[in-house]
């Protein structure tokens, strides 16, 4: 029998969610129920939001999430009701020549089923309203009271860590970190510039700051987002609406030129500012998600002459079973904040709101907190 819950449904040519009633099937073989916690608000989201990106509609939204789960399906064996999880974008399937190579965040179904289609692993969909079916983003949906996601989709944590703050190291912070640690494998002493201090440009510092990184420069157009940054790990700052060459006032910082700067916005010009700034053998690591059909320009030959590389990095390389449990034990041994990131907390019904404030630069990570049947008390 379906559940009944409210979910933010993007549909047609609207630029932000409805909330309303839908029903959700009950979880099919391999696939688990989870009663949202709290939903994080990422850049990506606006990109679905503003149609950046060709992705199935109506939608229900979200793709970063934390709950606990209410049932599950034939088939699970990893997971039981009552598990506390955080919920990963990339549920790989196990078998593909990605994940049998060791690379779980490359996984092909999840990549062609999944994101592309808007469905489930067996190419149908949980979601219904009014006979018509809605589409997963993601395979996620978490801005919704309750979900149905693959198994290998909700990551089991520890159950002491708050559900509400977890949430964003489903997105954020395994993207941000990862990309530190697993992409690029920055080394103690690097000098490193991030430009971008939202969610993911955040992680990406503290990422740094545990590496041992010698020099964390945060670049943004928004100095309001300088305090966390400092408080975060950055060592010094840069305005880059305050300047006419962003590249150079990076130089000014450090003259020899960066070994690795992580563009966690992905627009063309901080794309070719990230590559700009590098030195000799420096990293300029694409972390932020550009719409569709952008396109950047480099010199090839002073590339090469520099013995530079240009890395992409997808969910930050995360094994999610391996990594998402290990940064939630970091947040819980002090070394990893996620309070910091949170600009502040609203219901499901202020979704649209959440988006306008990110849109306009005033929120870093809202969250979007649950209060749906079965929720008491399970923020830990």
């Amino acid at each position: 029998m379906e559940n009944t819950v409210r979910a933010a449904v993007l549909s047609g040519d609207a630029t932000r969610p409805d909330i309303v009633e839908v029903e959700l099937a009950p979880p099919g073989h391999g696939e688990v129920e989870v009663i949202i916690s709290a939903a994080g608000v990422c850049g990506s989201d606006l990109h679905v939001a503003r149609h950046d990106w060709d992705v199935p509609k109506p939608v229900v939204m979200g793709h970063e999430g934390a709950g606990v789960v209410s049932a599950i399906g034939p088939g699970v064996t990893s997971l039981k009701p009552g598990d506390h999880v955080v919920l990963s974008w990339v549920p790989s399937c196990g078998n593909c020549r990605q994940c049998l190579r060791g690379r779980p965040w490359q996984c092909e179904l999840a990549a062609s089923v999944v994101a592309v289609g808007g469905v489930l692993f067996d190419g149908t969909s949980r979601w219904h309203r009014h006979g018509e079916t809605l589409h997963h983003y993601l395979g996620v949906s978490s801005f919704a009271e309750r979900v149905v996601v693959p198994e290998t989709g909700a990551i089991r944590i520890r159950e002491d860590a708050p559900l509400d703050l977890v949430t964003i190291v489903g997105c954020a912070v395994a993207t941000g970190v990862g990309a530190v640690q697993n992409t690029a494998k920055v080394e103690a002493g690097a000098t490193v510039a991030v430009i971008g201090a939202g969610g993911v440009g955040l992680s990406v510092i503290q990422g740094a700051r545990l590496a041992q990184a010698s020099r964390i420069v945060a670049v943004d157009s928004n100095p309001m987002k300088f305090d966390v940054a400092r408080r975060l790990g950055a060592t010094d700052t840069l305005d880059s609406s305050s300047v006419p060459d962003p590249a150079a006032a990076l130089r000014a910082i450090v003259p020899e030129g960066l070994d690795y700067v992580f563009d966690a916005v992905g627009l063309t010009q901080t794309t070719e500012l990230a590559i700009a700034a590098l030195g000799l053998g420096g990293a300029a690591v694409i972390v932020g998600l550009p719409p569709q059909g952008t396109h950047a320009s480099f010199d090839p030959l002073a590339l090469a002459e520099a013995n530079q590389r240009i890395l992409g990095s997808n969910y930050g390389s995360v094994d999610p079973h391996r990594d998402i449990p290990r940064l939630v034990d970091l947040h819980m041994e002090g070394r990893l904040d996620l309070e910091a990131m949170v600009s502040g907390r609203r219901p499901l019904e202020e979704a649209a709101s959440a988006l306008d404030d990110l849109e306009q630069g005033r929120a870093l990570r809202t969250l979007l907190v649950m209060d749906a049947p079965g929720t008491s008390g399970a923020n830990g």
